[in-house]
Parts: C-alpha cells; sequence; structure tokens
C-alpha cells in the first residue's frame, strides 16, 4: 500500500476531561473520512492555503492551516515546496466554510521548522511551517484564532478530539462541490500502539508525533496543516496539525501528526517577537 501525505486541516484539542458535542443526528456522512459538514463558526481559526506558481497565476487548493494569533496561521511544512518558497505565491482564505480563494490574504512570510527535510517530508518529522499575514484580522463570529497547548500538556489515549479540513473523502475520491469544510471526532490513539502499528511497514513514529483517528474516522490527503483540537475545561487547544499517514481511515493506521508541544517555543520566538 503507498504510504500518502495528508494536506489537511484539523482543529484538535487535548485533556484528560474532553467535553465535545455530538454532531446533529442525520448529517451527510461525507468530507473528511467519515465527517460531516462543519457549521459556520464552529472552528473560526480554519484556514485553506492557497497556492500559484510563478508560472500560472491560476490559483489552487492546496492544504489546511489554523490561525494562532491575529497575524500568523500555522501548517505543515510538506505544504510548502520547493526550497526558498516566494511569499506572493502563497495567500490563506479565511472565515469560510466553502472552500475557495474568495476572501483570501496575502501571506508576507514563509517560515519552514529548520529540522523539517524537504525530501523525507512529513515522515521525517519537524512537519510545521508558520505563515505571517500582510495584516493582522479583526477577530468575528467567523475568523478567531485557537489556543495553544500548556507545554506539559499530555492528551490520554482515547480522548475524542476533532479534525476539520478540505480534503479527500476517501483515498483518491475528492469533497464533491460545493466543497464544504469537514468535520470529524477521532480518538487519539498511545504513542506506543501506534509505533508499533507503523513499523509493520517500516514507518516510525518520532517523539514529536501525535496520533487520532479510527477505521473510518480520519483526515485525508488535501487536509494536511489543518488543526487537530481537544477540548480541554471548555477551551479548544490545538493538539496536533495535520501530517501524514498510510492510506486514510484504515482500521490499523491512524492519521500522524506534528505534535504541537513540541515546537511551541519554535513557534513562539517568531509569534512573540512579531508582536
Amino acid at each position: 500500500m503507498m504510504l500518502w501525505l495528508l494536506f489537511l486541516t484539523l482543529p484538535c484539542l487535548g485533556g484528560s476531561m474532553p467535553v465535545t458535542s455530538d454532531p446533529s443526528p442525520g448529517t451527510e456522512l461525507v468530507g473528511i473520512v467519515g465527517g460531516h459538514d462543519a457549521p459556520p463558526g464552529r472552528w473560526p481559526w480554519q484556514v485553506s492555503l492557497w497556492i500559484s506558481p510563478r508560472t500560472n497565476k491560476k490559483w489552487r487548493f492546496k492544504c489546511g492551516g489554523s490561525l494562532i494569533h491575529p497575524q500568523w496561521v500555522l501548517t505543515a511544512a510538506h505544504c510548502i515546496s520547493g526550497e526558498n518558497p516566494v511569499p506572493q505565491n502563497f495567500t490563506v482564505q479565511v472565515g469560510q466554510v466553502r472552500r475557495s480563494h474568495i476572501h483570501s490574504v496575502q501571506v508576507a512570510e514563509v517560515i519552514r521548522h529548520p529540522k523539517y527535510n524537504l525530501t523525507q517530508k512529513g515522515v521525517g518529522g519537524a512537519d510545521v511551517a508558520l505563515l505571517k499575514l500582510q495584516a493582522p484580522l479583526i477577530p468575528s463570529n467567523l475568523v478567531n484564532w485557537v489556543t495553544l497547548p500548556p507545554p506539559l500538556l499530555m492528551v490520554p489515549s482515547g480522548t475524542r478530539c476533532w479534525v476539520t479540513g478540505w480534503g479527500r473523502i476517501a483515498v483518491n475520491v475528492p469533497l464533491p462541490p460545493p466543497y464544504h469544510l469537514q468535520e470529524v471526532e477521532v480518538p487519539i490513539v498511545a504513542d506506543e500502539i501506534c509505533r508499533q502499528r507503523y513499523q509493520q511497514i517500516n514507518r516510525f513514529i518520532k517523539e514529536d508525533m501525535l496520533c487520532a483517528g479510527s477505521e473510518g474516522r480520519d483526515s485525508c490527503q488535501g487536509d494536511s496543516g489543518g488543526p487537530l483540537v481537544c477540548n480541554w475545561r471548555g477551551t479548544w487547544l490545538q493538539v496536533g496539525v495535520v501530517s501524514w499517514g498510510r492510506d486514510c481511515g484504515l482500521p490499523n493506521y491512524p492519521g500522524v501528526y506534528a505534535r504541537v508541544t513540541s515546537y511551541l517555543s519554535w513557534i513562539h520566538h517568531y509569534v512573540n517577537s512579531s508582536t
């Protein structure tokens, strides 16, 4: 089986006493694998990342991401291709559940983590990147930023968290029009269990990675860079960034996320110094 990189957007929070709200009954199971349409404003930090190669000024959807500050977006490093990415080739759509290039904001700066390996991509770890927007956003019912977790937060296995995105709804099955943001509740999978399962296909779960998902409930290609969020004592915390996995929604291979707590100091170095 081919190992896919996941281009997705996930909101996820961690905590031993998560508070979750179930989707309304009868919602259609489309979108992110096993998911359903997300209501407007439920995940106000969710953004979509768009790219336009210099040779072709047509914008195309690439990944998900999350607002972590009025002027900063957190996404996956593998969403940023090329050795020297040009900020003008990226825009970010904010405050929308329908995926489109409308309401997009120009990117002023692109920062990939220095330990990210362009050849190994997400599997190599350090799969995080920051995008600085040209101007700070004004918060509203549809646009707001997610809270980052405390440095020592450990999310217990079995915690129910949420991931969101506009990615595929199954392997090689794209999200159909009108391209509505999908959400799905996924359980956190213990590091040891995830490590054992991926070792069977010679892939290694590193300390900066977090696993979540179950059979038929997962992120998929196109969701990369999105947030995995957990509700901790009433606050949504982003604990993961959609990174990679084996296909989507397989019973023994949960989605793999960059662990946000591993990169808090790196994030704050840029985000705090700019304010």
